[in-house]
């Protein structure tokens, strides 16, 4: 019995210790080693800290949407987000209001877990299909990524390499997320800002992949030491939709009271299915 008992703890240990090793990290690979120190150079050019911890943002422009390169809408915009302070276990780690007209008479209120089409009529939660591009948006934008989702566990940063994007000399890294979504971003080589990014979906409807595009132009000073860019321009499959130039970027500027609630004694109307 005793020697059986000492065998017995024996291979207790060692499958232990068999398991630690197993459960063990994985030594980086150099291009992700490199990934990720440009991309702490890239939190750096965007302000460092003042950017990892903005509470909020007020931007003031015009935007435009298009349907297969055609201009279907312009609108003066105003628009108030909140950032929490880390991101939440369920839904966003954003709060927007998006005021629309020069009278200010509707809107679109994005909270982390939904979102309401504002009119005199009252507030229309947005259809499902809306909800999903919005989050989808939001959570491979590079800027909320970089914001937000810095230590989420999986995530990895592969350094692909140095290329030449509209007479700029890029640094191409790609971000991969435990769910293997990738997000190939062009930073630009001598201010580390981004330029460009580039993800794809699978449409569970079509099964067909797409392609999302966003464009960053025009990077200046916002405020509190963070850089953002004043121009953005979003492609789907080779299509432009989408457009902003703002006149008016203020990063941690108090918003007005209640902003992100709805209006007192708004009617709640039936979503559009």
């Amino acid at each position: 019995m005793p020697i059986f008992r000492s065998f017995s703890i024996l291979l207790a240990l060692t499958s232990a210790s068999f398991l630690q090793a197993q459960v063990k990290p994985l030594p980086l690979a150099p291009s992700q080693i490199k990934g990720k120190k440009m991309i702490d150079q890239v939190v750096e050019a965007l302000g460092g800290s003042s950017f990892l911890y903005m509470s909020s943002r007020f931007t003031y422009g015009r935007i435009y949407g298009f349907f297969h390169d055609k201009l279907s809408g312009l609108e003066i915009a105003r628009t108030y987000v909140e950032y929490a302070q880390e991101k939440p276990a369920k839904g966003l780690g954003v709060t927007e209001r998006q005021v629309l007209g020069k009278k200010q008479d509707y809107s679109y209120l994005y909270l982390p877990d939904q979102a309401f089409d504002i009119t005199f009529r009252g507030a229309r939660p947005i259809e499902d299909e809306a909800w999903d591009r919005y989050r989808r948006n939001t959570e491979n934008d590079i800027l909320y990524l970089l914001r937000f989702r810095l230590k989420e566990p999986g995530l990895t940063f592969d350094y692909i390499g140095s290329d030449v994007l509209l007479s700029n000399h890029v640094e191409i890294i790609e971000i991969t997320d435990a769910q293997d979504q990738t997000i190939r971003v062009y930073f630009d080589h001598n201010s580390m800002l981004p330029l460009r990014q580039t993800y794809t979906w699978l449409d569970p409807v079509t099964h067909e992949r797409n392609e999302e595009v966003s464009i960053f132009d025009k990077w200046r000073s916002a405020g509190s030491g963070v850089m953002w860019p004043f121009a953005v321009e979003r492609e789907r499959n080779g299509y432009k939709t989408y457009e902003s130039f703002a006149e008016q970027v203020e990063i941690n500027k108090a918003l007005p009271a209640k902003i992100f609630d709805l209006p007192p004694g708004a009617k709640i109307l039936k979503k559009v299915e």
